[in-house]
């Protein structure tokens, strides 16, 4: 079996030797990286999946960073959405607390080892990543962790963040930021920064995955629908929605994935509209129950698919079944028509039309892109275009959810589909592979 010299620039002992995971990671019982439990393993290798190459996925992701940076010509980015900390470095630390508290952050140069603000006493969360060249702290500049020396630790930073871009771009002002603390911006405006928008480049960056990429994103795709059949499995009149909506949360955490973004689970005349988070409501014979499975599974990667199924033994009435067939047709049909160099505008132009009755509870987008989480691009129906519209194209190696929701207003039922696909030189093929329901496309 292979071995691995396991070691960085930081706290790690350099003569510990250890096997490799299938995704080359160290096979430690003890280690303090996350990932895939074994029971993930052993699914992937009997579906026939092959697990990602961790170390040469995070080098990937870190040159797609930098090259947007060269091609903006800034003198490095700075993040400090959690999401793009993990797609950077793939270092993670408590990514929903850190997502509404902004405690961590990295700045990318344009070339070499990325430099890294973590949490206090959290070095050893990082220390198997030798792409992270530096750790420091206080990045943390937000009222609850500096009161009213939130100026003051502000400025603090932006004075690291000035002395850092001089030694990696001596004379380059152009600094990329995607989020921060509105005294951070104005700390380094203030020093003189020209500070550009950094989701530019982390949105461009992230869009396009490799082969390698692709495998990390078959793995957390079936490991969420391994977890939606338990769902499956349980499903039955005279349980609540938060009951079954448990059963797919707990599937994703024991094999390793992490955490789901929403609770968009409903039955019955809660199915329409869309948008209801599941709840107490106990669910019945001859119910539709749909949902959006918003999940991020094992490497962070989202799964992001929806389905309706019927509650109960019985067969779906006609009216139940023509929503399923209407929305089934939408995202067959856009699915196949998305091709390498399509505009957006146009997919929007000759894209499927719901019918009149539906078009009022459509949803938000016939595509989005799809990676870590939800991302660049959206593509819109042609309602939304003139508001909310914009240009680009398709590209090969970008993954997209296509979807449709189709219920009537007034009505008691809908349904929601979504699909998750990737673009290739012979157009989009999906990643996903969840059935669907025969009893409603007969």
């Amino acid at each position: 079996m292979s071995q691995l010299i396991v070691g960085s620039n930081r706290k790690i002992d350099p003569t510990r030797r250890l096997h490799l995971k299938p995704d080359n990671t160290p096979d430690d019982n003890d280690r303090v990286e996350i990932g895939p439990t074994a029971l993930a393993f052993e699914e992937w290798k009997q579906l026939g999946l092959t697990a990602p190459d961790m170390p040469a996925l995070r080098a990937y992701r870190l040159e797609r960073l930098q090259q947007q940076i060269r091609k903006h010509d800034c003198a490095g980015l700075l993040l400090f959405d959690p999401l793009n900390i993990r797609y950077a470095t793939d270092t993670t630390n408590m990514q929903l607390w850190t997502s509404h508290n902004m405690a961590r952050a990295c700045f990318v140069p344009p070339e070499g080892k990325m430099i890294l603000w973590d949490f206090h006493n959290c070095e050893h969360l990082s220390a198997h990543l030798p792409l992270v060249g530096e750790l420091r702290g206080g990045a943390s500049f937000f009222y609850f962790e500096t009161g009213d020396r939130t100026a003051e630790a502000a400025k603090a930073f932006a004075d690291q963040m000035v002395d850092i871009m001089h030694r990696y771009a001596p004379g380059n002002k152009r600094l990329a930021v995607d989020k921060m603390e509105n005294l951070g911006y104005a700390a380094l405006v203030g020093l003189g920064v020209e500070v550009l928008e950094g989701q530019v480049l982390t949105e461009h960056g992230r869009s396009i995955k490799n082969e390698n990429e692709l495998n990390a994103m078959r793995c957390a795709i079936a490991t969420c629908e391994l977890a939606v059949e338990e769902m499956r499995d349980e499903m039955r009149a005279g349980i609540s929605e938060n009951e079954l909506w448990a059963v797919l949360h707990a599937g994703n955490i024991k094999r390793g994935g992490e955490w789901i973004e929403t609770r968009i689970l409903s039955s019955g005349p809660r199915t329409n509209p869309w948008f209801q988070e599941c709840g107490p409501r106990i669910m019945q014979d001859g119910d539709l129950m749909a949902f959006d499975t918003d999940l991020v599974g094992t490497y962070g990667y989202c799964c992001d698919i929806s389905r309706t199924w019927l509650v109960g033994d019985g067969s779906p009435r006609d009216t139940q079944k023509h929503l399923y067939q209407v929305a089934y047709d939408h995202v067959m049909t856009n699915i196949g028509l998305i091709e390498p160099g399509m505009r957006f505008s146009d997919m929007t132009r000759i894209a499927h039309r719901l019918p009149e009755e539906y078009r009022a509870l459509r949803y938000g987008v016939l595509a989005h892109g799809v990676g870590l989480c939800d991302e660049y691009p959206s593509v819109r129906y042609p309602e939304d275009v003139e508001h909310h519209g914009y240009g680009g194209c398709f590209e090969v190696g970008m993954t997209l959810c296509v979807e449709a929701y189709v219920g009537a207003v007034g009505g008691r039922d809908g349904v929601k589909l979504e699909e998750q696909v990737v673009v290739t030189d012979q157009g989009a093929i999906p990643l996903s592979t969840y059935r669907y329901e025969d009893a409603f496309l007969s």
